[in-house]
């Protein structure tokens, strides 16, 4: 399959191309400058596979959750490029692209991911790894600083916590260290990860493209001084 895959939810710009068997990847660690980087880095992979976007089957769009500044750049990259070309994209879980990395790199049976949300919570998600595939195995939710309970349950096998929000909030990995038998370096998704999850995802038309928010309050207000 022809497929380009887009994720600037969190502080990574991550572009990929997959031409057949080939995998063209850009990714750069670069706060705030996903607007100026992402067009340049999509332009350079399709020069160097020798393709253009008339020639792929869909868009991979890394959909949260995550910033939501970053989610709508790669939203509205991805729609503009779809309608320009006649593709669909495929939403896919930007967090799913995180434990797909650590099933790629270790032995996992489960991999915890937790991604700053702000406000004192995270985006946490469970997945496990089927037919290849890393799927969710609780709905990703916001989670507070706490003891996740669903980690209390017995495993057979390692279970491995991945994701920036471990780090973020260091009392949250502290409340739950004990459920894990590793805490891994991998922070942010790559795009390559997210043509991995394409085949579980449903091509849509580029209208109907909704960012995984799940959260609509973005801020909490200042306190006032009494």
């Amino acid at each position: 399959m022809n497929l380009l895959a887009l994720d600037t939810s969190s502080i990574a710009c991550s572009v990929a191309l997959q031409v057949g068997d080939v995998v063209v990847e850009r990714h750069e660690e670069k706060p705030r400058e996903h607007t100026r980087i992402l067009m340049p880095m999509i332009e350079s992979t399709l020069r160097e596979a020798g393709v253009a976007l008339p020639d792929l089957e869909a868009i991979v769009l890394g959909n949260g959750p995550g910033s939501f500044i970053g989610m709508r750049i790669a939203a509205s990259v991805s729609q503009g490029l779809a309608f320009g070309a006649g593709l669909k994209i495929v939403p896919v879980s930007s967090m799913a692209a995180v434990a797909a990395q650590v099933f790629d790199q270790m032995d996992a049976t489960e991999v915890a991911v937790a991604q700053d949300a702000h406000m004192g919570e995270v985006y946490f998600g469970l997945y496990r790894q089927e037919s290849g595939i890393a799927v969710d195995v609780l709905a990703e939710r916001l989670q507070s600083v706490a003891p996740v309970v669903e980690l209390q349950a017995g495993l057979s096998g390692p279970r491995v916590a991945a994701g920036f929000g471990w780090q973020r909030y260091p009392d949250l990995l502290a409340a739950n260290r004990q459920q894990f038998s590793a805490v891994v370096n991998v922070l942010h998704p790559r795009a390559k990860y997210l043509l991995a999850l394409a085949p579980a995802g449903a091509a849509i038309s580029p209208r109907a493209v909704v960012p995984a928010y799940l959260r609509q309050k973005v801020a909490q207000k200042p306190a006032q001084s009494s």
